[in-house]
Parts: structure tokens; C-alpha cells; sequence
């Protein structure tokens, strides 16, 4: 029952991290595609105004995960980290010069500093995501552990895995962004961001019934618990929770999109989890078997029902005072004539 709970508060923290963290990866993919200086320059500017009350606190999640993960579970965590070590590295990497590469972009002293900063921030929202992603999908596809640390992450499903992490993260970023747009008054960003999110609500919902088959050539299992059970309802949810989003973005419904949007992300990864019952690492471990002691998982669930007391609070406070425009920055566009000041 403990192990359960845990696994429980495990996934949630996962979720919270796929919806508010990935929508944090997508936004500096829409920077990296923005276009070039003059083109971009005010799409790079509501990003920055987007994401600079939140994108700390987003990555609470990560940490919350990792806790969990080595404190509850540390055979899975030794054979995790074991295995995948190449995709992790990259993507701890990528977070530390992502967030130094945001917070000084605005302080570049030259164009070209301006430029590089732009580039290390872009090109590493991409790339973090996808490494998750494929580390992920790695899990879910039972191929850990294994002593073939590349092999590990770059098979189908787990390149499948990277691929949806960092189009499902642009979705979601696409949909927050329109509506802190809409509540700027920035009708023509409004107009961008809605192209964007349809846009990429299509492509992800091409890369899903395309994986499909992927996923039952390359991992059976996995399919198997996707197409049946609690595993097929959450996939259903999913695909109703898209619909839903791209029928409230053509219509102007920000506030709701903004849900069945992270319903559309959180119920996939929630799917993903389902299936693997009841192993933790399909084909290795089972939950009983990755599990601490039940003095340590009685202990952690404790521990963080009290942190969780004064966490969910805190950043419902935090999202609260940002969507209402308490936090909100001038928008200011990002071009090279901002560049040196």
C-alpha cells in the first residue's frame, strides 16, 4: 500500500513537470524558431515576459521526482541512472545553461554576446526535453537496464518518447503564451500563437497514430497496456483532451485551453505508467521489488505531505499572481537593437 502512494506521488510529480515544465522547454522552442532578429523580436519578447515569473519554480518538479525516485525506489534508480547516464548528463547540462543562458540574455554587453546567449537558451530547450523524453520512453520500453548505453535510448519507441516530449511541450507553451498574449493586449501575437498551437497540436497528433505502430513493433508490452484497460482510458482522455484544446484555441477560450491542454500531456504520461503495471522497470523489476522498506516510503510520505502543504499553495500564489497580471514585466520585443543598451 505505501509502495503504491508512493508510486502515486511519483507520477504526479512527473505530470506536474511534463505540463508545467515542458510548456517552460516549449516556449524556447518557439524562441528558436521565431525567425531572425527583427522578424522575432516581439515573439521573443512575450516569451521572456511569460516565462520570467515562473520558469524557476517549474523545475521544482524535477527535483521532486528525482527525491522520490532515489530515496523510494533505489534499485530503479541505480539501474536508471546506470543505463542512462548519456541522456541524463545531457539534459542536466542543457537545464544549467538553459537557465544561465535566460537569465543573461537580457544583460549581453554585445550583439554578439546577445546572439550566443539566444542560441545556448534555444537550442537547449530542445534538446532537454527530447533527452527526458527518450529516457522515458527508454524506461517504458524495458530496455532497463541494459550495458548498451546507447542503444538504451535511441530505439524507436525511446527517439518516438523524445520526439513527443519536445512537440507536446510546444504545445503546451503555444497555448499558455496566446493567452498571456490576449491578456496584454497583443492581438497580433494572439494570431501567432493560436497558428502555432493548431499547428502543433496537428503535428503531435500525427507523431501519436504514426506511433502506434512503432510502439507495437518495438515494444509490445507497452502497446499491449495502451490498448486495454485503465492504460486504453487514459490514451481516450488524451485524444479527447487535444480535441477539446483546439476546438477552445480556434474559439478564443484561453483560461479553459489552458486545462485541457495539460489534461491532453498529463494523461499520456499517465497512460505510459499505467501499462508498465505491475512492474516498475518492465521485465526486470516489479513495484514490490524496486521499493524501499516500508519505514523508508512511511517516512517520505510523510515528509512530503508536509512540504507538499506549504509547496501547492506557494505556487498556486505565484500562478495565481501571474495569470491575473499581478507579476506582469513591459513587454519589451528582443532584437538586436536591444542588444547593446
Amino acid at each position: 500500500m505505501a509502495a503504491d502512494l508512493v508510486l502515486a506521488l511519483l507520477i504526479v510529480g512527473l505530470t506536474a513537470y511534463a505540463v508545467l515544465g515542458g510548456a517552460d522547454f516549449g516556449a524556447g522552442f518557439w524562441d528558436l524558431t521565431a525567425g531572425g532578429a527583427k522578424g522575432g523580436a516581439r515573439v521573443r519578447g512575450l516569451i521572456k515576459r511569460s516565462m520570467s515569473p515562473v520558469w524557476e519554480a517549474n523545475h521544482v518538479w524535477l527535483i521532486f521526482v528525482l527525491v522520490i525516485l532515489w530515496t523510494c525506489f533505489p534499485p530503479a534508480f541505480a539501474a536508471i541512472m546506470d543505463t542512462l547516464y548519456v541522456p541524463l548528463f545531457i539534459a542536466a547540462v542543457g537545464i544549467i545553461f538553459r537557465g544561465g543562458a535566460f537569465a543573461l540574455r537580457g544583460e549581453a554587453a554585445t550583439i554578439g554576446e546577445a546572439r550566443a546567449l539566444g542560441a545556448i537558451f534555444a537550442t537547449s530547450s530542445v534538446l532537454v526535453p527530447f533527452c527526458l523524453g527518450a529516457t522515458v520512453g527508454a524506461v517504458a520500453s524495458g530496455q532497463v537496464p541494459s550495458d548498451d548505453a546507447l542503444g538504451a535510448w535511441t530505439n524507436a519507441t525511446s527517439l518516438l518518447a523524445g520526439a513527443m516530449a519536445v512537440v507536446t511541450g510546444a504545445f503546451l507553451a503555444a497555448v499558455f503564451m496566446a493567452g498571456d498574449a490576449r491578456r496584454a493586449g497583443l492581438d497580433d501575437l494572439v494570431r501567432a500563437f493560436r497558428r502555432r498551437a493548431l499547428g502543433a497540436a496537428v503535428v503531435a497528433g500525427a507523431l501519436a497514430l504514426g506511433g502506434i505502430a512503432i510502439v507495437n513493433a518495438d515494444a509490445p508490452a507497452l502497446y499491449d497496456g495502451l490498448t486495454s484497460g485503465a492504460g486504453f482510458a487514459c490514451v481516450i482522455v488524451s485524444g479527447l483532451g487535444g480535441l477539446a484544446t483546439i476546438g477552445l484555441v480556434r474559439a478564443g477560450g484561453w483560461s479553459s485551453a489552458r486545462f485541457t491542454a495539460s489534461v491532453a500531456v498529463g494523461a499520456v504520461l499517465i497512460g505510459m505508467a499505467v501499462a508498465q503495471r505491475p512492474d516498475f522497470l518492465p521485465g526486470e523489476l516489479t513495484l514490490e521489488e524496486a521499493a524501499a522498506g516500508d519505514s523508508t516510503l512511511v517516512v517520505t510520505l510523510i515528509s512530503a505531505a508536509a512540504g507538499l502543504a506549504i509547496l501547492l499553495p506557494s505556487l498556486a500564489l505565484l500562478f495565481r499572481l501571474t495569470l491575473t497580471g499581478t507579476l506582469d514585466q513591459e513587454f519589451h520585443p528582443i532584437g538586436d537593437e536591444e542588444a547593446k543598451r
